[in-house]
């Protein structure tokens, strides 16, 4: 683990380029999409009878519908040729779609504009499956969260550039006081970002083609089917993607109401429709940047359940907090804020966004991590189709719903609803999303956690850990220490406690039992052990058999032995030290504690050196783990 603060990258040839390449594109994109919206919606534009609050939804869809069209062949490509070279030639295609927006503009044709508008959807999509497959080529595994975190905040601080900036260009203050038609200013702009995003992407280093003979199938029905199958290969990279695409959905179908929203429910005016959008993309900006603090330089999945349980409960809020439309007019940012509940919907609309980056960041994380690097860009392309599917149903819901006289907030109280849903079934199909936020709160909030020797759990491969046995909650302050997942043994009877029995059955814990206990429960434990060995995965053993009662390290047994016998591989001795006494420790008459105790306490985690399989002993395993922990009970 590097450890360097992930801003360190921006002054780094292998990131600063690209960033700034994605950042302009993603400001272009938003001067565009919020100029003509505003331009649609408070010039009260009709488009083949469709009226501001359609034409917003249909221009969000048909920006996304080219990610559905074309994502399958810009994922091949990304895969089969070199990226800096794809990238260059993205942003070309740029400036010629800016010049025909421009001139679109002038001529008034906004049907035209709704066509550049699905064109330039046609370019992101082409720049999609590059952007997010570079990122794995150029950073280190540590790096991910924060280079994924940096880009994430770069596209929402873009986006409130754009919305600001789409926001005055259309606005009659610009165009008085320059003197130029407003249309034709928003025409410029564009012109200009797209040449500045060509002039950085000159500057993006050489990146190698993953795999460069591949050859591409044109048939897009065909190989988006194909690529679905890379992305479902991995269940954990494919249900981060659905977890993705349904940010997607949520976001989309929350922001695509806002002008509306303004306009409609609170009497606004294009400032303020700019201020609101501000605030949501400021939250992810802001959200995404927290991860890597709060993850410690890893990919934490636990902070997804966290951020799905704020977009929830802000979204919810959104609804409470302005359910009937205002009749007084505010024109000005400062009017509405002297409004009652205003801050409110503003902070509401930032929380959203930030809860988004919590949710969203750790899952680009993992795919990115957890994919094979030969089909990431192919894979990337999967989430992209998917979110596009996700986004236009978003769009195709909103109408539906609004048409049939549901009201913008009460739209807002259906998505918060509907992503509660989604969450509980997405974390029951992938418990460990939910373990993981479990372990998080743990370390993060009810302790102060400081591992050490992490650097000696092997990266991949069998291994087993073995720990002494201090608290009911050691398996779970493992593995917030711990970035693989592990496979705890652990006696059989506190599988009948019922909250603990929830937690551990999900961390698929292998319940034990003594041969005078139950020789069954034990010789199963002993194969299913091997199964998780075989299978390469992370075993941890208490071989004291038990939770200790007086605080002491107690005799290692000698199953530990038995096991290596059979499948020799590493053992890695680990400590935990402070716990006793704690809540969940059997100090207080060798039971739980009635009063919690310890809380917010400093525990030490320290892992040591691996232990080859021809030297192990119960012994000298003992002696390890009693020397690792030292004087801290």
């Amino acid at each position: 683990m590097s450890g360097s603060n992930q801003f360190s990258l921006l002054g780094q040839r292998r990131f600063a380029p690209f960033f700034a390449t994605q950042f302009l594109g993603a400001l272009n994109d938003n001067i565009f999409r919020n100029g003509l919206v505003i331009l649609i919606t408070f010039q009260g534009v009709v488009v083949a009878g469709m009226d501001h609050t359609q034409l917003a939804n249909i221009a969000a869809g048909l920006f996304i519908l080219p990610f559905f069209l074309f994502s399958a062949t810009a994922g091949q490509l990304a895969d089969k040729y070199e990226k800096s070279l794809l990238i260059r030639r993205v942003k070309m295609l740029e400036i010629g779609l800016m010049i025909l927006a421009a001139t679109a503009l002038f001529t008034g044709s906004y049907a035209l504009l709704l066509v550049v508008l699905f064109l330039m959807g046609c370019q992101s999509t082409m720049f999609g499956p590059v952007k997010y497959a570079y990122l794995p080529q150029q950073l280190a595994d540590d790096e991910l969260v924060g280079g994924n975190a940096l880009v994430e905040s770069g596209t929402y601080v873009a986006i409130i550039l754009g919305l600001i900036i789409g926001g005055i260009v259309v606005g009659d203050d610009i165009a008085n006081g320059l003197g130029f038609d407003k249309q034709a200013i928003l025409g410029g702009c564009l012109i200009l970002v797209a040449v500045m995003g060509y002039l950085t992407s000159r500057e993006v280093p050489k990146t190698r083609a993953v795999d460069p003979d591949l050859k591409v199938s044109w048939n897009a029905w065909k190989e988006t089917w194909n690529i679905i199958q890379f992305a479902r290969a991995e269940r954990s990279v494919f249900l981060s993607i659905l977890g993705i695409s349904w940010f997607w959905f949520f976001g989309s179908a929350m922001t695509i109401q806002i002008p509306a929203y303004t306009l409609d429910l609170l009497n606004g005016s294009e400032s303020i429709t700019t201020f609101l959008l501000a605030a949501f993309a400021i939250g992810v900006g802001i959200g995404s940047l927290l991860c890597e603090r709060m993850s410690g330089h890893r990919i934490e999945l636990g902070l997804v359940p966290f951020g799905s349980i704020g977009l929830t409960l802000f979204a919810m809020d959104l609804y409470f907090a302005q359910p009937e439309a205002i009749s007084g007019p505010a024109i000005s940012i400062a009017e509405f804020l002297a409004r009652p509940g205003s801050w409110r919907i503003w902070i509401d609309l930032a929380l959203i966004g930030a809860f988004g980056g919590f949710y969203s960041v750790p899952l680009y994380a993992l795919i990115q991590k957890r994919s094979k690097r030969q089909h990431l860009s192919r894979i990337i392309a999967a989430n992209n189709i998917i979110n596009a599917c996700l986004m236009v149903g978003a769009s195709i819901m909103s109408m539906i719903l609004l048409h049939s006289g549901i009201s913008i907030p009460e739209l807002f109280l259906i998505i918060a609803v509907l992503n509660a849903i989604v969450a509980v079934y997405i974390f029951s199909l992938l418990p460990e999303f939910l373990m993981r936020f479990l372990a998080w709160i743990v370390i993060s909030v009810v302790y102060r956690i400081r591992p050490g020797g992490l650097d000696n759990i092997p990266v991949k491969g069998p291994a087993i850990v073995v720990c002494n046995h201090v608290s009911y909650i050691d398996p779970i302050i493992l593995t917030g220490s711990v970035r693989r997942p592990m496979r705890f043994v652990m006696w059989y009877k506190i599988f009948q406690i019922p909250i603990l029995n929830f937690i551990f059955r999900n961390m698929k814990a292998i319940p034990i039992a003594g041969a005078r206990e139950d020789q069954e429960i034990m010789d199963d434990a002993f194969e299913k052990v091997d199964a998780e060995l075989a299978a390469g995965n992370v075993v941890c053993i208490f071989p004291e058999g038990g939770i200790t009662r007086d605080g002491e390290i107690a005799r290692f047994r000698p199953g530990i032995e038995k096991i290596i016998r059979r499948r020799p591989v590493p053992v890695v001795p680990a400590s935990l030290g402070r716990l006793w006494g704690s809540w969940f420790s059997r100090r207080h008459d060798g039971g739980l504690r009635k009063i919690p105790g310890r809380l917010f306490a400093r525990v030490t985690v320290t892992f040591g050196e691996p232990v080859p399989p021809s030297e192990v002993t119960a012994a000298r395993l003992e002696l390890l783990v009693r020397t690792l922990r030292g004087d801290e009970r």
